[in-house]
């Protein structure tokens, strides 16, 4: 009785069911609001949550220096995008920032051994390189997403063991310690450009490797004894320089004193010359004036001959004899005196006859 009267009385509550168009639309409303809500707790709720948040986040970012690329179901997809703000969709789609602009990779504790077989062990490499924009999708399909450890870190291993295993420690260690920063960067370069041509390597710049400590001193002592070999060697360069300086010193004044004296001389040479020149315009001067005086002196007693050669006649000649005993204090007594006159008239007679006779012989 009780039973039936309790589902009489529950009968009435029923209601009727609502038409499936309005039971459609609140299904709507309710997905929107999901998302919505899905959206608002992946971007605010838990932040802290790197790979959930990628995974349920809608808007997501890429900085700059980076591009963006995607995976549907675990398949890359083609799409690269630019640094800023880009949409995906939540749960499907999951996203990377790789970088594009220039990165240092740090590989540590780098063991070898050598050609003699010293084990020895490099602390610290690191390698400067870039991934180009233009080979980002390839690239990532190759070799993933940690395409670094394939071609710098597990290379970079394989590179310096190969140089070690064919060089000896003095050269690992001292000999050839400024090349290998190039080798590596060379073999890197190659292979990178023949595998992964998207992989630029910049440059490697490798740590001082660490060694036995035994060997170490030894080293130690190899250079502190070449650092004394040096320094001798040094101290002998600059005595030699030094001495090279006295000597192009005294070099320098003995050329200075030659060339002053050289020119003294030429200086006195010049006065010598000029001296020589001044006496003989002196003496030709002289030679010119004596000729011309014994020229003049020549003419002279020429003149004077010819003049006395015309005043050589019997009359003239008579006339100065008589002018003569005239002008004479003294007087002659004796038997010879009229004998002198009387060649004194001899001698005017005849000096009377040449005169004819050169006469004569001028007019023939």
């Amino acid at each position: 009785m009780d039973a039936q009267q309790h589902q009489r009385e529950a009968a009435p509550q029923q209601q009727p069911p609502r038409p499936a168009a309005g039971g459609g639309g609140d299904f709507t409303a309710i997905f929107t609001i999901l998302l919505s809500f899905i959206a608002i707790f992946s971007m605010v709720i838990i932040p802290t949550v790197t790979t959930l948040k990628q995974s349920l986040a809608i808007l997501h970012q890429v900085p700059e220096g980076h591009v963006g690329v995607y995976w549907r179901g675990g398949a890359l997809l083609n799409t690269i995008t630019d640094p800023g703000f880009h949409l995906k969709m939540p749960m499907i789609t999951q996203f990377e920032t790789i970088q594009v602009t220039l990165q240092t990779d740090l590989v540590r504790d780098i063991p070898c051994g050598t050609k003699g077989g010293v084990l020895i062990n490099f602390e610290k490499i690191e390698v400067v390189n870039r991934l180009h924009k233009d080979y980002v999708y390839e690239t990532l399909r190759e070799y993933g997403v940690q395409y670094d450890n394939t071609w710098i870190y597990d290379k970079i291993h394989h590179e310096i063991n190969q140089f070690c295993s064919a060089h000896s420690l003095q050269q690992v260690y001292i000999d050839m310690f400024d090349q290998i920063d190039e080798k590596m960067k060379d073999a890197l370069q190659a292979d990178c450009t023949r595998y992964a041509p998207g992989i630029e390597i910049l440059s490697v710049r490798v740590t001082k490797p660490t060694i036995p400590n035994s060997i170490r001193r030894n080293f130690e002592q190899m250079e502190e004894e070449r650092t004394k070999v040096l320094i001798a060697m040094e101290r002998q360069r600059v005595s030699e320089k030094e001495a090279e300086t006295q000597k192009k010193i005294a070099i320098s004044e003995a050329e200075k004193h030659a060339h002053v004296s050289k020119i003294q001389m030429e200086q006195k040479l010049m006065e010598k010359d000029s001296s020589r020149r001044q006496e003989e315009i002196s003496n030709t001067m002289y030679l010119a004036r004596e000729k011309s005086l014994a020229d003049a002196d020549f003419y002279r007693t020429m003149k004077e001959a010819e003049a006395n050669k015309l005043k050589l006649t019997p009359q003239y000649l008579e006339l100065k004899f008589i002018e003569a005993i005239a002008n004479n204090s003294k007087i002659f007594f004796g038997n010879k005196v009229p004998s002198m006159i009387l060649d004194q008239r001899l001698l005017g007679n005849f000096l009377q006859d040449v005169a004819r006779t050169g006469n004569a012989d001028d007019g023939s």
